[in-house]
């Protein structure tokens, strides 16, 4: 599927009824999958197949140049089906959207990602993450290593959550660089790897996790792989003043798949709401004036968020000059709209009761998958703490 003007109201049209028959066989996969954890190789082929895969991938490389409002509400949508499978996809939306935007990386190696993306479809993901460094939004330097050799480097180290591992094409790892004269304390980077490098490997590590079980959120191991120097990208001289990071909004296309197993969520409980006739009640419990309440809060929570969520959204894609002071208003979106899923997720046990703890529902799924969206930077602390700053300095008063 290729989409000539993603701001036309028929294509609009026609792109959410791409992504929900995508999200209904997705949603159909995960039951059987989710009890073992299994990657649904499936769910990938589908998105490529349908031309999902390409919807971020500039035009110029194959793709439809979508920007992050057309993104948020696509991902939220694909998350209403599987939200493991949506967080997986949301590593490529969120980096290939925002380089689209940026441009850092040399021209002829973005290109490159991105043709081969959409020519062949998988995944592309940052993959920083390691045991004892913790979240990478908070500061630290990569153990993994990067040694020259003759045309590039040889990449050493282990690195944690690899999410779509079994589906990733390229693997966008950070490194440390030895010192030189520029940097005495040596470089931080990010290595280009290909996923079937030789001296790479996955280690199936995540399967019986609490949340998003099917996501191939592996650990991956680099063994001497080898990256030609000009796709060691993003170099920064460790010890180096960095300014404050800009703003960026196509994180909130991770939120978006979260905010989607809430509205699952809502949706679970109304239909087991409308069938659960108890013979001491006669009628459905959606009759109950107490159901009714725990269901309006649901919806109240979800609907306030996906509206907050896109609105954020469509002003960063409308108005580039707003970007730079957008940075609480995204923090907020995204901090709503995972909290909301969390929320609307409980509710949905309550309005179920004992049954919903069972596998017989899938309210039990949600559940634990909106959960994830909680670990997703900016995390709940950080994220308040941009907020509160925003505030104080008056980022809230004329909206």
């Amino acid at each position: 599927m290729t989409m000539t003007d993603l701001t036309h109201p028929a294509q609009h049209r026609a792109l959410d009824t791409m992504v929900d028959a995508v999200a209904a066989r997705c949603a159909a996969r995960v039951v059987e999958h989710d009890p073992t954890g299994a990657f649904v190789h499936e769910n990938y082929h589908d998105l490529h197949q349908s031309g999902y895969l390409r919807l971020v991938i500039p035009r110029e490389y194959g793709g439809d140049g979508a920007d992050v409002a057309t993104m948020v509400r696509a991902q939220e949508r694909l998350g209403r089906g599987d939200g493991a499978t949506a967080m997986a996809v949301a590593m490529l939306v969120q980096l290939i959207g925002r380089l689209a935007e940026d441009r850092p990386w040399p021209e002829p190696v973005f290109a490159a990602v991105c043709r081969e993306l959409a020519q062949s479809g998988g995944l592309i993901n940052t993959v920083v993450t390691e045991a004892d460094l913790g979240s990478v939004s908070r500061g630290g330097v990569p153990a993994t290593r990067a040694e020259p050799v003759a045309g590039g480097w040889r990449i050493s180290g282990h690195k944690l959550f690899a999410s779509g591992g079994p589906a990733l094409r390229f693997l966008v790892t950070g490194v440390t660089l030895p010192a030189d004269a520029a940097a005495p304390n040596g470089w931080t980077a990010n290595a280009i790897v290909r996923a079937d490098a030789p001296g790479l490997r996955f280690a199936d590590t995540w399967r019986d996790s609490l949340a998003v079980r099917t996501s191939g959120n592996d650990d991956v191991i680099f063994d001497g792989v080898f990256v030609p120097d000009d796709w060691v990208v993003d170099r920064r001289a460790i010890g180096a003043a960095a300014g404050r990071a800009a703003p960026n909004a196509w994180g909130l296309t991770v939120a978006a798949g979260y905010l989607g197993v809430g509205q699952a969520a809502v949706d679970g409980a109304c239909r087991y709401a409308h069938e659960r006739v108890p013979t001491s009640l006669g009628q459905p419990i959606a009759t109950l004036p107490h159901i009714q309440q725990l269901i309006g809060e649901m919806a109240a929570q979800i609907v306030a968020a996906r509206s907050l969520l896109y609105d954020v959204a469509a002003r960063w894609a409308q108005s580039p000059a707003e970007r730079p002071h957008l940075g609480p208003h995204i923090a907020a979106a995204k901090y709503i709209a995972t909290n909301a899923a969390c929320r609307a997720s409980e509710l949905a046990l309550r309005v179920a009761g004992g049954f919903g703890l069972t596998r017989a529902l899938p309210l039990e799924r949600y559940f634990r998958d909106a959960r994830a969206g909680l670990y997703h930077p900016p995390q709940d602390d950080l994220a308040l703490g941009i907020i509160g700053r925003g505030a104080l300095a008056g980022a809230f008063a004329d909206d």
